[in-house]
């Protein structure tokens, strides 16, 4: 696409323009710069792509967009936003990749990654091809890809989409990040179906006030539109049980679907039974009452699985293949994965990193355990500090021992950052241990025949970071270590 057909799509720019290029590819980082690229001079926090204009230019960049004034041979476009102009043009010169797939989106603070995973697995199930952008990965059909972000930058969005449409995917399903929403990465994404799971506090270091992380949230249904299409119907997926939904449903003209278990909703799970092999319920549909049979454990797994279903159901696939493909399902890596040694007591690894999921999967564990519960529990640095007082104390009061840890401290101190954990607890019942693999041997080492021990915070993750580094680590393999060294 040339260079002007390309500016078109801009409706407020300072530009000087005489030459027309043909932009080959479009880039925010100069290293990825060829001969024709367009280069987005994006200020992050911590990098300011303006000062990367003149490598870009020996890089071979016809063109640059900028929100400052740089000293360069190429043809500049001066806009008031780089960030929201690569969002428009990458939308225009992948030729709008989301208009031409199934697009859903699933919000909310804890159960994005279970929840699209348990939409793929029944999409794929269908017999669509499907794509996937997460925490864990981004997938196209049957290919994975690393992802730095679990909804990565406007520019990588729409890149991935494209690919997707090249290789005949049919439904694409992502995690959106209330940072995403607030950041405007998803601008020009034409959603389909947008889901919300539950809201309870995380990120405040972002959002500063849990109304302002409400608020980002409710942008992905705003985002539907007002427009009454009948041919291409939009759908907002909306947890009854959480009352942040009442906020959203003024916030789109979209239709509808409620899900819940202890509100009247669209989609409900009434007489739910649980073991430590599953769960049973019945699922109440506005066409028909199914007992639904899972093999996941505990209510936020439920919801989870409601969300999906609601979201499957409304993507026109039958409720019969929706029953089965949920009934398939075995567990979702990190997310309340036993970690089986042989041994005589139960280890789970989950990625509870919130206040609102520690105490879901301790709760989940207390109703199933014989013995004790044991869990290991650490904090991120340079993350939100007003939930590690809270994490201590639900770790204190829903478990027999609590060991507090490391999880990835980044730049901060990690004995600070466990200093401030204690401070949210009077019992005595915990010990401190700044070392991640010290703490889950001691678990492991205290452990008894039945109890239960919970590995919280870092899930499927196989490293940690400390300062500016990152180490390979993985709290399956280091429980599965202590478990054979043990025995």
């Amino acid at each position: 696409m040339q260079l002007k057909a390309l500016l078109a799509y801009l409706h407020e720019f300072i530009a000087d323009v005489e030459e027309n290029p043909m932009i080959t590819s479009l880039e925010m980082d100069s290293r990825n710069v060829t001969e024709g690229s367009l280069f987005f001079c994006i200020e992050g926090y911590t990098v300011d792509g303006h000062a990367y204009a003149k490598q870009a230019e020996l890089n071979g960049a016809a063109a640059l967009i900028v929100e400052k004034d740089v000293s360069v041979g190429i043809p500049t476009i001066k806009v008031k936003s780089t960030k929201r102009a690569m969002a428009i043009l990458a939308d225009a010169f992948y030729r709008q990749p989301t208009q031409k797939l199934h697009l859903i989106g699933v919000t909310g603070t804890n159960g994005k990654t279970s929840t699209t995973h348990i939409i793929d697995k029944i999409m794929s199930d269908f017999e669509q091809k499907t794509g996937l952008i997460g925490t864990m990965y981004i997938k196209i059909g049957e290919t994975t890809l690393e992802v730095k972000n679990t909804t990565p930058e406007s520019l990588t969005l729409q890149q991935t989409f494209h690919r997707m449409v090249e290789e005949n995917v049919e439904t694409a399903i992502m995690e959106v990040s209330s940072h995403a929403l607030d950041l405007g990465r998803v601008h020009g994404c034409d959603f389909d179906v947008a889901v919300f799971t539950n809201l309870t506090q995380d990120h405040l270091d972002y959002h500063q006030s849990m109304d302002e992380y409400r608020h980002a949230k409710g942008l992905l249904f705003a985002g539907l539109g007002n427009a009454f299409n009948h041919k291409n119907p939009k759908f907002a997926v909306l947890n009854a049980d959480d009352p942040a939904s009442t906020e959203y449903i003024k916030s789109t003209a979209a239709t509808i679907i409620t899900y819940g278990i202890d509100t009247k909703s669209d989609i409900m799970a009434t007489n739910l039974q649980m073991t430590s092999f599953g769960t049973v319920f019945e699922l109440v549909t506005p066409f028909e009452t199914v007992s639904v049979s899972i093999k996941l454990i505990g209510k936020f797994s439920v919801y989870n699985v409601l969300a999906a279903i609601a979201t499957c159901l409304v993507s026109n696939i039958p409720l019969s293949q929706i029953v089965r493909s949920v009934g398939e399902i075995e567990g979702i890596a990190g997310r309340f994965e036993v970690v089986n040694g042989g041994q005589n007591f139960t280890v789970v690894v989950d990625y509870a990193h919130t206040p609102d999921s520690l105490e879901n999967v301790l709760t989940t564990v207390n109703q199933l355990a014989k013995g004790r519960t044991i869990v290991v529990v650490g904090c991120g640095g340079d993350r939100d500090r007003t939930k590690r007082p809270l994490m201590a104390n639900i770790a204190v009061k829903n478990a027999d021992l609590a060991i507090f840890t490391s999880d990835n401290p980044r730049s901060e101190d990690p004995a600070e950052i466990l200093r401030e954990m204690e401070a949210g607890v009077d019992e005595q019942h915990y010990v401190s241990m700044v070392d991640r693999a010290e703490a889950i041997n001691y678990a492991i080492s205290q452990a008894r025949e039945h109890d239960i021990i919970v590995i919280a915070g870092k899930g499927h993750e196989t490293y940690q970071i400390i300062g500016d580094k990152t180490h390979k680590f993985d709290d399956r393999l280091v429980a599965m270590k202590a478990i054979k060294e043990l025995s």
